[in-house]
């Protein structure tokens, strides 16, 4: 009986140049920001971690800092799944437009937005009877998660249009003959198959929106056991001359970032199918 074999292919002295100049743009790429977190580390002492660890403010602005991001991803997901599935399966008049709007407050200035939102809430009309009879944005907790979905859900839609682009319509139409409607076809074939891509959609979301900062400010202020959230803590502590406390605020947020990308990707390989 003949047994195939699986011959893995010999690489030759250029395919194995090729390979070390990948793998060495790579290395140079981890090991700078290996370095610049290493000199962060050797900067601060442990007087500093253990004051970070006790402040009441700080932690106020820790649980302040996930909990909105927590709720900025939910809330982008919710928006960024059926944004992006009718940005990949249709097409309408003023599309064009409506894909500008989606990627603008990618390149647009933090800062802008945070100016915008703040004279749209104390400018106008509209935007005072929101703040004052319906909903608070001005200086509120609100403000932060609106001000983060604002910022982040662009990177979302953006990941989820590519997912479901990723999909072929086919699948759909086979279901659709099988008897599902669009809306069934949806959720039982393109939304699972897709689901990789929202995930990442969703870690983008939380990552922007964890460490955003100059909107908040402007928008929101920082305002102690209100509105300080992480990095507001940092800016507050670094221009009232406590530098060492500043950065041991910002190792906090870059272990709590990494800990949760580690985290997801040890799921997301878990219940890999391929």
């Amino acid at each position: 009986m003949h047994v195939s074999r699986t011959h893995t292919p010999v690489e030759g002295a250029g395919s194995r140049a090729f390979r070390g100049v990948l793998l060495g743009v790579v290395a140079l790429f981890v090991a700078g920001f290996v370095v610049l977190f290493a000199v962060d580390v050797t900067y601060v002492r442990w007087a500093d971690v253990r004051e970070v660890v006790v402040s009441p403010a700080i932690r106020a602005a820790l649980w302040l800092s996930v909990w909105t991001s927590l709720a900025t991803v939910a809330l982008g997901l919710l928006v960024a799944i059926p944004m992006g599935y009718a940005l990949s399966r249709y097409r309408f008049p003023g599309q064009a437009f409506a894909e500008t709007m989606v990627d603008l407050p990618i390149i647009l200035p933090p800062l802008v937005l945070g100016l915008s939102l703040l004279l749209f809430f104390s400018r106008t009309w509209a935007g005072k009877t929101i703040d004052e009879s319906w909903v608070p944005f001005t200086y509120h907790p609100n403000g932060i998660i609106l001000c983060q979905f604002l910022m982040s859900a662009s990177l979302g839609i953006r990941a989820a249009q590519i997912a479901f682009d990723a999909v072929s319509p086919r699948l759909e139409h086979v279901a659709m003959t099988l008897g599902c409607g669009r809306a069934g076809a949806f959720w039982h074939v393109a939304l699972p198959l897709a689901r990789r891509g929202i995930v990442a959609g969703g870690i983008l979301i939380w990552a922007r929106s964890f460490g955003i900062f100059g909107p908040l400010f402007i928008f929101v202020g920082a305002v102690r056991f209100r509105t300080e959230v992480l990095s507001t803590t940092i800016h507050l502590e670094q221009s009232s001359g406590r530098d060492e406390v500043a950065m041991a605020v910002a190792l906090l947020m870059l272990a709590l970032s990494a800990v949760t990308l580690v985290v997801v990707h040890l799921l997301a390989r878990r219940y890999d199918p391929r």
